[in-house]
């Protein structure tokens, strides 16, 4: 009991102090943004370094943390090949970076405009708009249940407001939300890429001395074996159409990612965005595989399973280390959800901003637009509490509709407009129908382990390819520059 009143105390403080810091810095960048281009892109002059460590910090999110965490407490060491589909996506990212840094585009759905024409575009940004709400939507839940550790007291206390009687839980994931869109208003891509380093640099040493701790600790005190083989035998089996609705998902993502882009758009060089995606493959892979281990751990060490799976690396950071490596696992996992939450939060602005109202005109309309969108990813924070099943269906969406479009629009600079806002529009329709169909029990045994992105992915390509033959060729004029 004092141990776990020694690193509340201890834990709070320093989470308060890191995102006081945080607030800082963004005030300081802040003085510095004179333009909307500024805000969304940090005037294309990024270097190296801070590159990398957003890169890296903006792929490491709650997916990682508490989405990876789930699956591991469910399948077991099969969840170490998780991370092999984002690492592939990173190593064909590497290839399209210095493109991507040279179009004239400040969004991805701006790069279909200029090849694909307007239909393109609008389809592409809603589609992203949609994802990476429902992205910010579930980080604001792991924010929450970071606070539910920080303040039990408060999380169980009885609340009036309005009329109606809440819980602390209830209101947890408005305290971080206000936090996370406050500060994305201070200073857009400067402050979140900045901070992104910083958070890089915690989320290593955080999470690689946790894991030697639970090293060193199993290995002092191993479970037989047989128990552990018994864990993973208790599995249940994933199909291979079953890994391909978890793997292709992220794959996708990474490779149309508006995100990753826009920070390859705010590079200050080709040559710089391409060696930025190399070193976002190594530090990827390491801690993915990290996040992992210390689940599939936990696991076996933690005295009580965790209620929620998805909380595990939480519980291990209060529960099974030493109190002070606590700390820092818990600033670095309150790191992993800001930079994440922040990240495609502006990344949604952005493309609303780009895409429907007008450009990146000044700084003012950015915060504005920022200010909105975060409000409405709040309200949808509230409509599930799974984490896994959400960022796949979130990596679907966006995958399914926008990546192979960006793909035709980097390599098939001739291809019709009309074909791939046809392919877009049946990849999309067809991500919703399946979803609705799975929650309501309408597809058959045999379709069981298909995902939404299976067919949604298949219709797209196949709809691009009919398409293509059947309409007239495009003129050449049409092509990127």
């Amino acid at each position: 009991m004092e141990r776990d009143a020694l690193m509340h105390t201890y834990a709070l403080w320093f989470i308060l102090a890191f995102l006081a810091g945080l607030t800082g810095l963004g005030i300081y960048h802040a003085r510095k943004i004179k333009s909307g281009e500024d805000f969304a892109l940090a005037g294309r002059r990024l270097g190296p370094s801070v590159l990398i460590g957003t890169l890296v910090a903006t792929w490491i999110g709650t997916g990682s943390i508490f989405g990876s965490t789930e699956k591991a407490y469910e399948i077991g060491v099969l969840a170490l090949f998780l991370p092999i589909a984002g690492a592939l996506g990173i190593v064909v990212l590497s290839f399209l970076a210095p493109r991507v840094r040279e179009l004239p585009a400040d969004s991805v759905p701006e790069i279909l405009k200029i090849r694909f024409g307007r239909g393109a575009q609008v389809l592409g940004a809603l589609a992203l708009i949609g994802a990476y709400l429902i992205i910010v939507s579930y980080q604001y839940r792991a924010g929450a249940a970071v606070a539910e550790k920080l303040f039990p007291d408060l999380a169980a206390r009885e609340l009036s407001l309005g009329g109606l009687s809440l819980t602390g839980t209830t209101l947890m994931p408005v305290f971080f939300a206000t936090f996370v869109v406050l500060y994305t208003v201070l200073a857009g891509m400067v402050s979140v890429a900045w901070t992104d380093l910083i958070n890089g640099v915690l989320m290593a040493i955080g999470l690689l001395v946790a894991l030697g701790l639970l090293l060193a600790a199993y290995k002092s005190d191993m479970k037989p074996i047989e128990e552990i083989a018994a864990i993973q035998r208790n599995a249940p089996p994933i199909s291979p159409i079953g890994w391909l609705g978890i793997m292709l998902p992220p794959f996708l993502l990474v490779l149309g990612d508006a995100n990753l882009h826009q920070r390859f758009m705010s590079a200050g060089s080709p040559k710089i965005a391409r060696r930025s995606a190399i070193g976002m493959f190594v530090g990827v892979v390491i801690l993915e595989w990290a996040i992992i281990c210390i689940a599939l751990l936990s696991r076996n060490m933690l005295t009580e399973a965790p209620t929620n799976h998805a909380h595990a690396v939480v519980d291990t950071a209060f529960q099974l280390v030493h109190p002070v490596v606590g700390v820092v696992l818990a600033a670095t996992i309150v790191a992993v959800i800001v930079t994440t939450a922040d990240s495609y939060l502006l990344g949604s602005a952005t493309s609303l901003a780009t895409d429907f109202a007008g450009g990146l005109t000044t700084p003012a309309k950015q915060r504005i637009i920022v200010l909105i969108l975060g409000v409405v990813a709040l309200g949808l924070a509230y409509t599930s509490d799974k984490f896994f099943d959400v960022a796949i269906y979130a990596y679907t969406l966006y995958g399914a509709t926008l990546t192979p479009a960006l793909m035709c629009a980097l390599f098939l600079p001739r291809l019709q407009p009309g074909a791939v806002l046809g392919g877009m529009a049946a990849g999309l329709g067809m991500a919703l129908v399946w979803k609705v169909a799975e929650e309501f029990g309408w597809l058959s045994a045999a379709l069981g382990d298909v995902k939404p992105v299976l067919p949604a992915l298949a219709i797209n390509i196949a709809t691009i390819a009919i398409l293509a033959k059947l309409l007239p060729p495009a003129s050449p004029e049409r092509k990127i520059a």
